[in-house]
């Protein structure tokens, strides 16, 4: 859109350039409300159509995507990069009182971009790599091309290290950038740079140095963690807020919790059948998407494993309405229930510090060092299951299937699925949608949608997409 505003009047004092940065968490939340789980989820084969029968919800659900479909248009993220980049364009012509604020809007900046463009390149493959930041329809480079991925796989590693240097040590902010959610990234990327970008072990070695649990802490107790009188626990790093009463007009929600819930319209009816709310939440809208009965068998598998009931819900007795069958159910981000209005205020983590430890783990497997991988694998299983060493097998390839296991459980609904196949190369293996497709071109891309298409006429549709 054509700009409401010069850069002149604009970016002339510290304060513009922290607004700035409280403006493109904003825009990243918006972005990010739906796309945390589109992308890190719903292709993981665990999902199908709820009580809507959803097309797109079907197809996703069996790796089959179309150009149109939901996580096809990457505006709304390229809205956030476009914000990070005029923080770093602008924010080193103001006077600031301290220089570590400066640094510290600096880091955030490189920050939300790096992750914004780690997300895009793993999802699109090559894509346009804009580092300028629009101020006027009339820039030259409004119709970018989609650039090699390996350029942008770069940037994205310089922005990381940028957004480390930058940070100041200090900094604990939980829905901002900080050191731990900064080498949370990294060890991401390093870890994907190794086993799918061939960096071998120096891109290991790099991530074993990243995960930072100092000042962060497990709660005994796993339920506790998504206590919404405990939104800043010890356990959380990086999370996107959500307060009461945001968005809870019938058909609406600020995030996509809403769509995994019983149909808003048999609210009533579950009452009269004796279910409480708590029992069987209800959204602000139909249910769409549902876990799928054999994701439910695994995640009970064991008796003893306190995570199940937290994360979902199973109706044996298919409870019947007019028209639908309530199965099953992600309860994990219901929110809150007050004045007969369900508000979805559960905070949503990006980073908490079980995945600090599985990703520990996965490193050191990696690496070969076993002993170091099962300690850190055993820390997060002895919360869930109350034994000490619960996985002892010892082979690299046992190891890894018992992190994927655990990050399958650990994280129901916390877009980790989908990235973890990759991560291992197991896709192909472990995903029964994909399984014998290993020849169809970027069968693991996302096409692009056809307005991105229409508005840019330099951009090409993903190779192996209509």
């Amino acid at each position: 859109q054509p700009s409401q505003f010069t850069s002149l009047s604009m970016w002339t004092e510290e304060s513009d350039a922290t607004s700035a940065v409280n403006g493109a968490y904003t825009q990243f939340r918006s972005a990010f409300s739906d796309l945390l789980n589109i992308y890190g989820e719903m292709r993981s084969n665990w999902y199908e159509s709820g009580a809507v029968n959803d097309a797109f919800f079907n197809r996703v659900g069996t790796n089959v995507l179309l150009s149109g479909d939901a996580g096809t248009n990457w505006s709304s993220i390229y809205t956030t990069i476009n914000s990070a980049n005029l923080i770093l364009k602008h924010t080193p012509e103001i006077s600031f009182t301290n220089e570590a604020t400066r640094n510290e809007v600096m880091a955030n900046a490189y920050f939300l971009r790096a992750y914004c463009y780690f997300t895009l390149v793993r999802v699109f493959g090559d894509c346009p790599l804009l580092t300028s930041g629009f101020e006027s329809e009339k820039q030259e480079d409004m119709y970018p091309s989609r650039t090699a991925a390996s350029e942008v796989y770069a940037q994205v590693e310089t922005d990381i290290e940028e957004a480390l240097r930058l940070m100041p040590a200090s900094s604990k902010l939980l829905h901002k950038a900080s050191p731990a959610a900064i080498n949370m990234l990294r060890t991401e990327y390093y870890l994907w740079k190794a086993k799918r970008l061939g960096g071998g072990n120096a891109a290991l070695s790099t991530a074993q140095s990243s995960v930072l649990k100092a000042g962060y802490a497990l709660l005994p107790t796993f339920a506790d963690i998504f206590n919404l009188n405990n939104e800043a626990n010890s356990e959380l790093i990086w999370t996107l807020p959500y307060i009461v009463n945001e968005n809870v007009t019938p058909g609406t929600s600020p995030n996509f919790f809403a769509y995994y819930l019983a149909p808003n319209g048999d609210r009533t009816r579950l009452r009269e059948a004796g279910y409480t709310e708590d029992e069987v939440p209800a959204g602000s809208h139909a249910q769409y998407v549902v876990p799928t009965q054999a994701y439910c068998d695994f995640l009970a598998e064991d008796a003893r494993d306190t995570r199940t009931d937290v994360s979902v819900r199973v109706f044996e007795d298919k409870f019947l309405t007019e028209e639908v069958q309530i199965k099953r159910m992600v309860v994990k981000f219901k929110g809150s229930f007050a004045n007969d209005t369900r508000s979805f205020d559960s905070d949503v983590p990006v980073y908490r510090l079980a995945e600090a430890y599985l990703l520990k783990a996965e490193v050191e497997n990696a690496l070969g060092n076993t002993d170091a991988a099962l300690q850190n694998l055993n820390v997060v299983a002895k919360r869930a299951y109350g034994v000490d060493n619960y996985y002892t097998a010892r082979t690299q390839d046992a190891i890894d299937n018992a992190i994927i296991s655990e990050i399958l459980k650990e994280f129901v609904a916390e877009s980790k699925a989908w990235w973890a196949y990759l991560r291992f190369n197991k896709e192909f293996e472990l995903i029964e949608t994909l399984k014998g497709r290993e020849g169809e071109k970027n069968v693991t891309l996302w096409p692009i949608a056809p307005a991105c298409l229409n508005t840019n006429p330099n951009i090409t549709q993903t190779e192996g997409y209509k």
